[in-house]
């Protein structure tokens, strides 16, 4: 809870991963890549309730022996390759019969992520006086610099008069990694989405930003762990 409104955090999981099959129990550093996710949450001062979504008995299994509630089981129509993220935290917070007032999704393959960048991005959310916000990271290559392919062949920028020529005179730039995505649950329910003209942000490091979707991600994952324990 938080300034006396209630928080619900959803993890999503479906089964079914092509980029790296079985990935959100796929053992990282001797735990369940799910169970970075689920123990840094349980770690958070103002998430009230912490659920799994999920189609797959054995990620549900999982899940429940690291102590994570799972109050459903996700409906097959809303856990295909192109269903969108936000489709299962709408579909949460409908069959929920407890009502909150905000929602914090934490996906399972953003292993990295600290309970301090839940706390700080549900804070920035609540005490900002935002709709939402989400977590971002500085990118490493600012698209003042990049191009596309035009229709002869030819590079053309991506940015139109882009005539920023000096690094030093670049702007940050950042990108959305994925981690944390706090919301007011009646903007989510308005919106379909976790992002809109009343967004704030929260910027996390590169270093916890890695989300696994392939085998090279999930092996920096467990370099990063390890190097860190050593």
């Amino acid at each position: 809870m938080i300034n006396g409104k209630t928080v619900l955090a959803i993890i999503p999981a479906r089964g079914g991963s092509k980029g790296l099959p079985g990935k959100n129990i796929k053992l990282l550093a001797g735990k369940p890549l799910i169970a970075w996710t689920i123990e840094e949450a349980k770690k958070s001062k103002y998430i009230d309730r912490l659920i799994l979504s999920s189609d797959d008995d054995e990620i549900i299994s999982v899940a429940s022996e690291w102590s994570c509630e799972v109050p459903f089981k996700r409906p097959a129509e809303l856990a295909k390759d192109d269903t969108p993220g936000i489709e299962p935290v709408l579909h949460a917070i409908e069959t929920l019969k407890e009502k909150y007032d905000y929602v914090c999704l934490l996906q399972p393959t953003s292993p990295l992520r600290k309970v301090e960048h839940i706390d700080g991005c549900i804070e920035k959310c609540a005490n900002n006086d935002a709709d939402s916000c989400v977590s971002v990271t500085e990118v490493d290559k600012s698209p003042y610099w990049m191009y596309r392919i035009d229709k002869n062949d030819r590079l053309t920028p991506l940015l139109e008069n882009n005539l920023i020529k000096r690094r030093q005179d670049l702007p940050n730039i950042y990108t959305l990694n994925g981690a944390v995505y706090a919301a007011k649950s009646n903007f989510v329910i308005q919106a379909a989405n976790f992002i809109g003209n009343n967004t704030s942000y929260f910027v996390m490091s590169k270093s916890h930003s890695l989300d696994i979707d392939n085998e090279t991600d999930f092996n920096l994952a467990k370099f990063f762990i390890n190097n860190h324990e050593s």
